[in-house]
């Protein structure tokens, strides 16, 4: 799918029995959580309530896009330089007053600046949802963007926060009023993500004999935040701690990025090619994770993963760093293991006791309940649906 030419359409502010056009503004429409959800958006809420459109402000990835099934969706690419958002301002402009959207719905802070730019080109409502950090923010400490947070605030009607330390956030540090924040997490489509059943096929180019060999899996950006490295250098001291069966232990890690040429160097330098998949983007992720044994989630943070309720859907045994959302959503370790941010060893000594206990106990069957029952797709998309129809 590739970017589409805005089509000049009326404007009209919304009434609850007519269709509420949103335009949801990311960085850039490629694979990751925020942008899973945004795709959920468009293609779950109903189709006679809403349309959608997409401003990207860098680029658009023409196969992530092909995930979105509805056809009348426009995708705009503003193609942002690096440098200030602010020279983007003009043509944002232009944009949102051809589109005329009843709703802007932008995600994440690189995002929010353009709450003020549709403020001034007359959207009548602004929201702005916070799905996680990157590096140079983790924890919300960086004064900077607290700054630009606070700066554009005025300029949003409504907040959403995906996970529980976002929401404290938002409150206490950049003061936004408790009639304006929601807390509402992501969702998960349990009739897509589900345990495997002997009827299921294999992943096209899936690499290991399942049974005979135990994989351990990761799915999502190749970026620093989400600590891709720390996989390989754990499977290192692994395959040199001498353990029976570690021959027998496989890495699967499903995505891209800019770290993914130092995954495949950090295996090949500790002798470990064979061990390794490194299938770049799929969009058979529900087949994969049926395939795999475990899923590693090594992030420095996180606020609520899509990737790691997927997996919990999927009744796999999980190993997870003890950050932001994660010990919420395994209930501080009885879903799944916790262990400590960038620690390699305590990594690694996690995974050989998974391998060999084999998720003897039921807590996969728990974790799945759990998804089941706080976060299924058709209650987090009629919390959706009213937070747009608001006004």
């Amino acid at each position: 799918r590739k970017p589409t030419k805005v089509r000049k359409l009326p404007h009209h502010r919304h009434k609850v029995n007519e269709i509420c056009h949103i335009v949801h503004v990311v960085y850039r429409l490629s694979t990751g959580g925020l942008e899973n959800v945004v795709v959920q958006l468009i293609n779950k809420l109903p189709h006679d309530q809403f349309r959608h459109s997409v401003v990207a402000l860098t680029d658009i990835d023409p196969q992530f896009s092909t995930r979105i099934t509805r056809t009348d969706v426009n995708l705009v690419a503003l193609r942002k330089q690096p440098g200030q958002t602010v020279w983007l301002y003009p043509k944002a402009f232009r944009v949102f007053r051809q589109l005329r959207p009843d709703v802007v719905h932008s995600c994440n802070i690189a995002a929010m600046e353009l709450a003020l730019v549709a403020a001034a080109a007359g959207v009548p409502r602004r929201v702005h949802a916070e799905h996680g950090w990157e590096m140079n923010e983790v924890g919300g400490h960086n004064w900077k963007y607290r700054l630009t947070r606070k700066l554009y605030a005025p300029f949003v009607n409504d907040f959403v926060a995906v996970a529980q330390p976002l929401y404290d956030y938002l409150q206490h540090i950049i003061k936004v009023p408790p009639d304006r924040l929601h807390l509402i997490p992501n969702g998960v489509d349990t009739e897509r993500f589900r345990p495997r059943t002997p009827d299921d096929g294999i992943p096209e180019g899936f690499p290991f004999v399942m049974g005979k060999q135990w994989t351990i899996g990761m799915v999502g950006r190749l970026v620093e935040i989400k600590n891709p490295l720390l996989m390989v250098k754990a499977m290192a001291i692994l395959a040199t701690s001498g353990r029976p069966g570690v021959e027998n232990i496989r890495l699967a890690i499903v995505g891209d990025g800019p770290l993914a040429n130092e995954i495949s160097q950090g295996m090949a330098l500790a002798g470990l090619s064979e061990r390794l998949w490194l299938p770049g983007t799929r969009n058979d992720i529900p087949a994969i994770l049926r395939s795999i044994d475990c899923f590693a989630l090594p992030s420095f943070s996180e606020a609520m993963s899509c990737t790691l309720q997927e997996a919990m859907a999927s009744e796999l045994d999980i190993i997870a760093t003890d950050v932001g959302g994660n010990p919420d959503l395994l209930d501080n370790g009885r879903l799944g293991s916790l262990v400590p941010s960038n620690n390699a060893e305590l990594l690694a000594h996690e995974i050989f006791e998974r391998y060999s206990v084999r998720l003897s106990s039921n807590r996969g069957q728990i974790a799945r309940q759990t998804v089941m029952n706080n976060y299924g797709l058709d209650d987090v998309m009629g919390r959706y649906a009213h937070l747009f129809h608001h006004t």
